[in-house]
Parts: C-alpha cells; sequence; structure tokens
C-alpha cells in the first residue's frame, strides 16, 4: 500500500518539480542552478519506481536509500531557492510539505524493509 502511495506522490512531486523550475526559468532568475532541484526532485520516484524491480531486498533498500537521499537534496535546494527570494513562500510550502510527506513515507518503508529482512 506504502509502495503504492510513494509511486504516485513522487510522480506527481516530479511533475510539480518540472513545473516550478518552468517557472524560474520563465522568471529568468538562478537559471545555472535551477537543474540541480530538477534532477534531484526528479530521482526520488525514478528510483522509487526502480525498486519495483530491484533484483533483491537489498537492491531495494538501496533504491528507497537512494530517494531518501535526493528528498533531502531537493529539501536543501528548495531552502536554498525560497531564501534566495527565488521562489514564493506558497512555491515553497507547497514543494517542501510534498518532499516532507515523501521523505516521511520513505523513511518508514525502508526502516519496515530492513526489518523484514
Amino acid at each position: 500500500m506504502a509502495d503504492n502511495q510513494l509511486v504516485t506522490l513522487s510522480k506527481e512531486f516530479a511533475v510539480d518539480v518540472i513545473k516550478l523550475c518552468d517557472v524560474m526559468k520563465r522568471r529568468g532568475k538562478a537559471t545555472t542552478i535551477i537543474n540541480q532541484l530538477l534532477r534531484s526532485g526528479t530521482s526520488i520516484g525514478a528510483n522509487i519506481h526502480e525498486a519495483n524491480y530491484a533484483s533483491s531486498k537489498a537492491d531495494f533498500i538501496n533504491k528507497f536509500q537512494i530517494s531518501l537521499k535526493e528528498c533531502y537534496e531537493t529539501d536543501y535546494w528548495l531552502d536554498v531557492f525560497y531564501d534566495a527570494g527565488i521562489i514564493s513562500k506558497e512555491e515553497y510550502d507547497k514543494a517542501h510539505s510534498q518532499c516532507s510527506k515523501i521523505r516521511t513515507l520513505l523513511i518508514a518503508s525502508i526502516t519496515t524493509a530492513k526489518n523484514n529482512a
């Protein structure tokens, strides 16, 4: 159940990150580092999706741990863009909330998978 929710949430988040990065590019702000957010924000879901085809329990856990790292990186970039005044509070709050929810689910899933290993 949580895995399906993670897939759905992370895909929705990736789409929202793509749209946010597009908005920032059109504003002409921080164009050289926007790709950092774009890469990390879309990598979360890609690794979660890839985990569904893991070759072992260890591979599954590893993919989720990579997704978790990408969540932390994405959160960092959101903080930077917000603190620099490049994204609004509303844009930040929405993206940060989505990222936090995914992170919480990832931590719970990793813990469960490790306990069942």
